[in-house]
Parts: C-alpha cells; structure tokens; sequence
C-alpha cells in the first residue's frame, strides 16, 4: 500500500513526500485514498494548506492546527512559499530557459480539465529551465508563479511539450511512462514562529537515459 513519506515533522505542522496516485484531500469517492484523511489517522488532527494534483508527486505541508491552516494559507495567498517542480516532457522547448505566460480557465465541458482562454481566463505564468535534453525529450526545472489548477501541465501543453505520462493531457503522445512525470520536488517557506525560511528537497525519481527516454532513477514507492 502507498503511503506519504514524511519528510519533516514539528508540533505545528508535517511536510510529506505524497506519491502519484494519491488525492491531497478527500474526494467523491470514499475508496481512493488521500493525505488528509491519512495524517488523520496518524496525527488525530490535520489540515490542508494547498494541494498537488493526484497524479503529481511531492512535497506537501499537512498542518496539524486550525492556527498553523490559516498560517500557510495566507503565506500561499501571498505568495511566499515558493515551489520547484521537475518534469520530463515530450521535445525539447525552444529557448531552453523561458516563462509561460498564458491565462486559464476551466474547461467546462471537459471538466476537471483546464484550458488557455484569453476572454475569460485568469492570468497565469510558469518558468522553466531545461536542466538535460535528448532527441525525445527534455526535463525541466519550473517555477509556478501563479498557483493555477493543472497550470504546469496546460502551459506544458500549449507550447507544444506536454508532460510524459499525462493521461489527461498528453493521450497523443507515446506511453513512456507509468505516471505523470511530474514533481514539487523542492519548498522553501518560513515556518510559524519563526523568521529563518527552511527549504525542503526531494531527488526526482526519474532521468533521462542513454537513449534520451524516461527511465527509473531511485527505486522507491513514488515512481510506481
């Protein structure tokens, strides 16, 4: 069974490693699993400050308060919690280190999709370094300015280089991966009666091979 790895712990707050395949906080169906209900089991009480998508891996603060909740969401409301992902992507973007300016809006009709709309769509920007390019493929360092929902995987696709594994965005494409090959693989943030910021890594789970595919790194229940 899958479960969150915790990274760092406190009296306020955890920080967990959560692994694709697992929902942030509970959802319709009672049967998928979730890392709220689970810090639940284990710490009695817990909260949700933000959320990764299901199919993303990584780094995710659970607070163990309703004081220390309302801490982190005025810190992400404000944007002072920054976020690194890494990502391995179809192609190689062109130039190599760029932002993604695009505005989103949900895809009504093809929901929980979202979509580029420059009428209706609120302002959105991700940037990205390539870090290792193949012929096939390139990973990607990112940075979510904005905190759209699926942002990094729309933007991805909009230019022309979706995520390897996306099965909501990236069905066109080659089946190389298992998963979403994507991950917040790094926070920095300053952490409730503090004023030192703390920056928490993850290695990525996954690298570009010899033959520039997507291929398994570190042997561990998150690349599954």
């Amino acid at each position: 069974m899958i479960e969150p790895k915790i990274i760092f712990q406190n009296e306020h707050f955890i920080v967990v490693d959560k692994p694709s395949g697992m929902l942030s906080v509970p959802g319709r169906d009672p049967m998928m699993r979730d890392a709220i209900s689970w810090a639940r089991k284990v710490y009695g009480e817990a909260y949700e400050t933000h959320r990764l998508d299901m199919a993303t891996s990584g780094l995710l603060i659970i607070a163990l308060n309703k004081m220390t909740e309302r801490y982190f969401k005025m810190q992400f409301q404000s944007r002072q919690v920054h976020k690194n992902y890494r990502a391995i992507v179809y192609g190689v973007p062109n130039p190599a280190v760029d932002e993604i300016n695009l505005p989103l809006f949900p895809d009504w009709p093809n929901r929980p999709k979202q979509k580029v709309c420059f009428e209706h769509g609120k302002p959105s920007l991700t940037r990205y370094t390539t870090l290792q390019s193949s012929e096939h493929a390139a990973l990607l360092e990112l940075i979510p300015v904005t905190g759209r929902s699926h942002q990094l995987r729309v933007h991805l696709l909009a230019i022309g280089h979706p995520i390897v594994g996306d099965q909501l965005y990236g069905t066109a494409r080659p089946n190389w991966a298992p998963r979403l090959l994507l991950q917040a693989y790094a926070l920095e943030f300053i952490p409730p009666n503090s004023k030192e910021s703390i920056r928490l890594e993850i290695p990525f789970d996954f690298e570009l091979s010899h033959d520039g595919l997507p291929s398994l790194l570190v042997e561990n229940n998150h690349a599954i």
